[in-house]
């Protein structure tokens, strides 16, 4: 049987890189599972690669359905973005593990969904200020950059990822991204050394 390995961390501590790193690595075979938003994309970004961009209708219709895995809800001060993920076909932990981006909100909803024995997780640290100039050199980038946004998220993270909370969702194991062929192997040989105990 097949798990999903749950990379999990506050904005801008490098999950997106180490997700597509991880996913190509040859010594370990994860495939991905790609999340919906119904926030505006990215410069670069491409559907159905980082995201599903869908709508708040596109929304409704999978929740109507029963369909979403879990979900969370932001009020911007842009409006209402969704991120969720979708039972549409993309997962058979009957044949095949799976590599999944979230937040420890998710993460819980995710083993909700699917039993905690088939999820594994993974938190990715960084220190706050390194994390603040990260995101503030990626939304330069940006044709319209979010600053107040980003502000937003940033100041969220704190809550949403309170030592009380990791506490209480059992994390035990953190990795520091302040090295990403580092931190890249630390994960892989953790993976590697529990995936075939689950």
């Amino acid at each position: 049987m097949g798990v999903i390995v749950f990379l999990m961390g506050k904005s801008s501590t490098g999950k997106d890189t180490l997700f597509k790193r991880l996913q190509g690595c040859q010594d370990i075979l994860l495939s991905g599972i790609v999340p919906y938003t119904t926030r505006p994309i990215r410069e670069g970004e491409k559907d159905g690669m980082e995201y599903f961009f869908t709508d708040e209708a596109g929304y409704e219709a999978y929740r109507a359905g029963e369909k979403i895995i879990e979900a969370r809800v932001y009020h911007t001060c842009h409006g209402l973005w969704r991120y969720f993920t979708v039972d549409e076909g993309q997962i058979d932990l009957t044949r095949n593990n799976y590599l999944m981006i979230g937040t420890l909100a998710s993460y819980l909803q995710t083993q909700e969904y699917f039993d905690r024995d088939k999820i594994l997780p993974v938190l990715v640290e960084l220190d706050d200020g390194q994390r603040l100039q990260r995101a503030l050199n990626r939304e330069k980038k940006q044709p319209q950059p979010r600053y107040e946004e980003m502000c937003r998220r940033f100041l969220a993270d704190a809550e949403d990822f309170s030592e009380d909370k990791i506490r209480k969702a059992g994390i035990r194991r953190r990795f520091l991204n302040d090295d990403l062929d580092r931190c890249e192997a630390e994960i892989l040989q953790y993976l590697l050394t529990h995936i075939g105990k689950m």
